[in-house]
């Protein structure tokens, strides 16, 4: 006797976020490509930002009705409030790098003169549909319970990332952006899947608690060769030194709007599935780990600072201060206690408002003067677009750690947390960086400020037209950067409320 097909049971409001964003995508796509040029532009902003809300809003639903954590689809993803919060913080990088993207037409042209127009503007619509892929693919990622969709997911936002990266296929830069990143992306992306492999042989599970169940009886050597070459891949998602090579070139080459959204987003989804992961499939290897992660974070620190005093490039500046950060957010996740992650996802929030807000001015520059930003090139900018400037100089003080920026509080929240582990050193050499950091930051400002820009002929038509939607998101940034320090009791509170299933070894 034949016995019925089976379907298995799916919880689809669990994946509400990530068809959300796919069906927006599809729906982009399918319609975008027959409209008339003109209106594929705002046709596609409109309808990514829609779908970037009211995935947000969906993920925010969820939050407030998930009490407690479950598993789906075979144990191999997650519904709980971390991995919702997480889909919030995604969402909401996609949707001011969709501000930041409006009028890329605007910004450089390709390297050959020849070219009419440059090629957002020929793929304005394609560039949309990989941003709402990508934030789709980090979305899942987010939820990942188990090796399989931890590499499916990575590698679904990183192929969307490729691609982004390379989509101004005229200019030489983005090129070779795309396959630096793209090169060195799958180089660790297969490091990530040979010491999955190594996991699942020393474990003999793949789901996260089934590696913590199965790693008492499994052959240890596999089992912490295999942690430690995850914990590289992912330092490499993460930027985090000495595996920040493909980092200060990718972001230098790549279009504006894709270095902002990158320097936010690809942080968030990466560093809360380190978190997830750590804490629920490696929670009796937390001295490995957790000292692992330490030095981790103090090369990046020493590194990323040390390298970004000698830029004149500003996206490159602002690559290393990203390496740099990266250490900062790998802290909290070392120290292994409840008020780390805290102040991870606390610090995540200003941390992401500052880097596409001072990305966002960079772009501003570069459409103005259509070429690249240096510090040399933003002198006067602070008396030709005082708003601009007036943000970045918060962005910049920002970073550094000081007020009116959230950040000053969540760097007291990641010093406090290492410091409640017992790790005086890790609190010192932070403290060092951030006073290294002063330096050039610092230089930016200066630079805005130090008089004129150099006299040169003045393009015809006079002075581009105002850009409303960077402008918006650069205020947007400001608001969050700013709020996060003035109120910062409601973020404090999501972030208690999503780690409270999770169980900290410190």
């Amino acid at each position: 006797m034949t016995e019925p097909l089976r379907h298995p049971d799916i919880d689809w409001a669990a994946l509400a976020p990530v068809l959300t964003l796919l069906g927006t995508a599809c729906f982009v796509l399918l319609v975008g490509v027959f409209l008339p040029r003109g209106v594929r532009r705002p046709f596609a902003a409109f309808f990514a930002a829609a779908g970037l809300v009211a995935a947000g809003i969906v993920s925010g639903i969820l939050f407030a009705l998930d009490d407690e954590a479950t598993t789906l689809v075979r144990d191999s993803l997650a519904r709980d409030r971390l991995a919702e919060l997480g889909q919030i913080f995604v969402a909401g990088a996609g949707l001011l790098a969709v501000g930041v993207a409006y009028f890329e037409s605007r910004g450089p042209r390709g390297d050959d003169p020849r070219v009419a127009e440059d090629d957002w503007r020929e793929r304005v619509v394609e560039g949309y549909v990989l941003l709402l892929t990508a934030v789709a693919g980090m979305a899942f990622f987010v939820q990942a319970n188990s090796l399989i969709t931890l590499f499916l997911g990575l590698e679904w936002f990183s192929i969307a990332l490729y691609v982004l990266c390379a989509i101004n296929v005229h200019r030489i830069a983005a090129l070779e952006a795309g396959l630096k990143y793209l090169i060195v992306g799958s180089f660790g992306s297969a490091i990530l899947l040979f010491g999955s492999a190594f996991v699942y042989g020393g474990s003999g599970g793949l789901t996260f608690g089934e590696i913590a169940a199965g790693a008492a009886d499994g052959e240890r050597l596999f089992f912490a060769a295999g942690l430690a070459m995850i914990l590289v891949g992912l330092a490499f998602k993460v930027s985090a030194a000495p595996f920040h090579m493909w980092t200060p070139d990718v972001y230098e080459g790549a279009p504006t709007p894709v270095t902002a959204f990158m320097s936010a987003a690809t942080k968030i989804a990466a560093l809360v599935l380190t978190l997830r992961l750590l804490l629920t499939a490696f929670p009796g290897e937390e001295e490995l780990w957790t000292i692992a992660i330490a030095v981790i974070a103090t090369i990046s620190l020493a590194w990323g600072n040390i390298a970004a005093l000698t830029q004149r490039s500003v996206k490159r500046l602002l690559a290393y201060s990203s390496v740099s950060h990266a250490g900062f957010l790998l802290m909290p996740i070392a120290a292994g206690n409840a008020l780390g992650g805290r102040a991870l996802l606390f610090y995540l929030v200003p941390y992401a408002a500052l880097s596409i807000g001072s990305f966002a001015v960079v772009a501003a520059r570069e459409r103005e003067l259509a070429a690249d930003v240096t510090l040399d090139n933003l002198a006067g900018f602070g008396w030709e677009r005082p708003f601009h400037a007036i943000a970045m100089a918060v962005f910049m003080f920002g970073f550094i750690g000081l007020p009116p920026a959230g950040l000053f509080l969540g760097k007291f929240y990641v010093f406090t947390a290492v410091y409640e582990r017992g790790w005086t050193w890790l609190v010192i050499v932070g403290v060092v960086a951030t006073v290294v950091s002063v330096a050039y930051y610092l230089a930016v400002v200066r630079a805005m400020y130090s008089g004129s820009a150099e006299l040169r002929t003045a393009p015809a038509g006079g002075s581009p037209p105002r850009d409303w939607p960077l402008t918006t998101t650069v205020f947007g940034c400001l608001v969050l950067a700013v709020a996060t320090l003035v109120v910062p009791d409601p973020l404090v509170d999501l972030a208690r409320d999503s780690l409270a299933f999770l169980s900290f070894p410190f």
